[in-house]
């Protein structure tokens, strides 16, 4: 897409997930989604690199990201993959402002909205619905992870991959096999067995 394209989008995406994530009025939402640049990411395109800080509160509005880190023998391993609707961010290194332990790439190309730290922060310290926002959206991600960090200790693999398939058949239309294995914490081969035999 052109940038011509970019400034052409409409935020009604941003403000109904808005909306749909704490009640607000048609006005706050549309104040809030103001806040946040629409921004065309490149297929494999890195938002965030290990090391650096968290600066970027992302709205993915279309397209599938991950987050990954590199284990003890420098392999990437998949620790979340994002689908439309979603907010993006390491959320360590975005409220504390330390280097992130994670990198956050496009896995396909991506339209999202991207709200700056400054303004987030401006939002969050004047504007209550904003804070309720970011509380719910930070709730829903703790859930999530303790939800995944349960199942990786209690449920066999054919479990976690009938979850995931269940819960979000689309994400093996666009993400590429290796990266949901990573995610599911098992091999390539285990994976297309599993595929196989369901």
């Amino acid at each position: 897409m052109s940038n011509m394209d970019v400034k052409n989008l409409s935020n009604n995406g941003l403000v109904s997930f808005i909306k749909k994530t704490y009640p607000v009025s048609d006005f706050t939402a549309n104040f809030i989604a103001d806040n946040f640049e629409p921004v065309i990411l490149s297929k494999y395109q890195l938002t965030l690199r290990e090391g650096s800080i968290n600066s970027d509160y992302i709205f993915l509005e279309k397209g599938y990201m991950r987050s990954y880190v590199l284990d003890i023998d420098g392999n990437e391993v998949t620790t979340n993959i994002f689908k439309p609707d979603e907010m993006v961010f390491e959320v360590e290194s975005y409220f504390q402002r330390k280097p992130s332990k994670e990198s956050i790439e496009a896995i396909t190309s991506c339209v999202v909205w991207i709200g700056k730290y400054e303004k987030c922060q401006r939002l969050f310290h004047t504007l209550p619905e904003f804070r309720e926002f970011g509380r719910a959206i930070l709730v829903r991600g703790f859930t999530e992870l303790k939800k995944r960090t349960i199942s990786m200790i209690k449920e066999k693999s054919e479990k976690r991959y009938e979850d995931l398939l269940s819960e979000s058949p689309d994400i093996f239309r666009h993400v590429p096999l290796k990266f949901i294995a990573s995610y599911l914490g098992i091999t390539n081969t285990s994976l297309s067995r599993l595929r196989k035999t369901n």
